[in-house]
């Protein structure tokens, strides 16, 4: 069995032209209609407002089936897909509050339990952990997401084959409360999960005999050599911009030496008469 090839590696202004980027991109251009028709006052507008959120938010699965079916999992991908994940469900929900439809103390909770996700999986990925979405979060997601579909709408509509009228503002916030409680469990588990891999990690160290102080001083050891590296080759440019400044200077004085001289003959002052 042949060994798969090596993923080229490809200029990032090549890498943002592909088209689960394109659609990563498209997703995030739309998040401005989305704030600029919420309207309180407009019911055909509110609706459009969500049906256009709804096409952003299930893009999502769209541009990661297409970068794993087309084998275009990029650099780029990594960072844009995520960072519109969040751009869209944030901005909507500080739109919500400034319009009043949703309370301004759960936004700041479910905004504050994403920074501290996302900052959590920035540290876990440097120590060399995984930290991969839960049900809890893919529920939470799921929950926010049609929550905020209907505050988009908004409004009290009578449902087709029911003597019954739906408020859609009241629905949201009751699934916005739900992914409340699936954000704060899903948290709990991604920090008990680092804290357990950290711990796992530090005693499978400790008993190689690697202590913290000693991986301190290799990494000090570390920044030294890269520094003196730097250093070195800091010098080693100058010395060669020297040389050849020195160079160009002999050149020019060869040259100078070895130009024929030209014989002028001086012209002989006309006497006034």
């Amino acid at each position: 069995m042949t060994p798969p090839a090596p993923e080229k590696l490809r200029p990032l202004r090549e890498e943002i032209t592909d088209l689960p980027n394109l659609i990563t991109l498209t997703r995030i251009a739309l998040i401005p209609l989305v704030l600029v028709w919420i309207d309180n006052y407009s019911p055909r507008l509110s609706a459009l407002s969500c049906v256009v959120f709804l096409v952003a938010a299930l893009s999502d699965a769209l541009d990661g089936y297409l970068a794993r079916r087309l084998g275009l999992v990029t650099v780029v991908g990594k960072f844009l897909d995520p960072l519109a994940d969040k751009l869209i469900v944030l901005s909507t929900l500080v739109m919500l509050v400034a319009v009043d439809r949703a309370p301004a103390w759960l936004v700041i909770v479910l905004m504050a339990r994403e920074l501290a996700v996302t900052g959590l999986r920035a540290i876990a990925s440097q120590e060399g952990f995984v930290i991969a979405a839960g049900a809890r979060g893919k529920a939470k997601t799921a929950l926010q997401l049609v929550g905020i579909a209907f505050l988009l709408v908004h409004f009290e509509y009578d449902i087709l084959l029911f003597d019954y009228s739906l408020d859609f503002q009241e629905v949201g916030i009751y699934l916005l409360y739900v992914s409340l409680v699936m954000s704060v469990l899903s948290g709990y588990e991604y920090f008990k999960f680092f804290v357990e891999a950290a711990s796992r990690q530090a005693a499978e160290l400790a008993e190689q005999g690697i202590t913290r102080a000693k991986l301190k001083e290799r990494l000090r050891r570390r920044r030294a050599k890269l520094k003196a590296y730097r250093r070195a080759a800091r010098v080693r440019r100058l010395e060669e911009r020297k040389a050849e400044r020195a160079a160009r200077r002999a050149n020019k004085a060869t040259r100078t030496r070895e130009r024929p001289r030209l014989g002028l003959r001086r012209r002989k002052p006309r006497s006034r008469q």
